[in-house]
């Protein structure tokens, strides 16, 4: 099943990546961290559910973290302590069903902080609380949803290349 995945995700990623940097309107970074999520959360329909949910629950979570760092500007304890707290927080959520899965929720959560980290002008109150580009809370969910979806996508595509290829093998006659 290796070789039918590799030509899927590598067509298919090929086609994300050309379609994040034509618009260049999403994070197309993000959108791997979910499709690598995809993956390791078993690469079927459940998880997909279960990287769409936990991921946009990690970015929430994130999100209000760094609300709560924009609008504090804290000194370096009181701003490990709000990421501390966070983190905890989306630990214990794992007792919900839907939040189970923590490396899930960490993808969503550390693509959030990579976003904000990354672009100064977005991790401003201003930009966390608009309806633009600029808001995490609105661009990285959209990302990785993209790439969970191309990701759905490759697993589908790698079943039927695979199958195609029994079909066609002599041993199959």
């Amino acid at each position: 099943m290796i070789i039918p995945l590799a030509i899927s995700v590598g067509l298919l990623g090929g086609i994300c990546t050309w379609a994040f940097l034509a618009t260049n309107a999403f994070l197309i970074w993000a959108a791997f961290a979910a499709w690598a999520c995809f993956y390791h959360c078993g690469g079927d329909a459940a998880a997909f559910r279960t990287t769409v949910v936990s991921n946009i629950f990690g970015v929430v979570i994130a999100w209000t973290a760094g609300l709560a760092l924009a609008l504090l500007a804290p000194g370096p304890v009181l701003g490990a302590t709000i990421v501390a707290a966070s983190i905890a927080v989306y630990v214990l959520a794992a007792h919900i069903p839907a939040f189970s899965s923590i490396p899930a929720v960490t993808y969503g959560y550390a693509c959030t902080f990579s976003f904000l980290t990354q672009n100064a002008d977005a991790f401003t109150p201003a930009a966390m609380l608009s309806a633009s580009g600029r808001n995490a809370l609105l661009i990285v969910p959209f990302s990785m949803i993209i790439g969970a979806c191309f990701a759905f996508a490759s697993a589908k595509l790698a079943g039927w290349i695979h199958d195609v290829a029994l079909k066609q093998s002599p041993s199959a006659s």
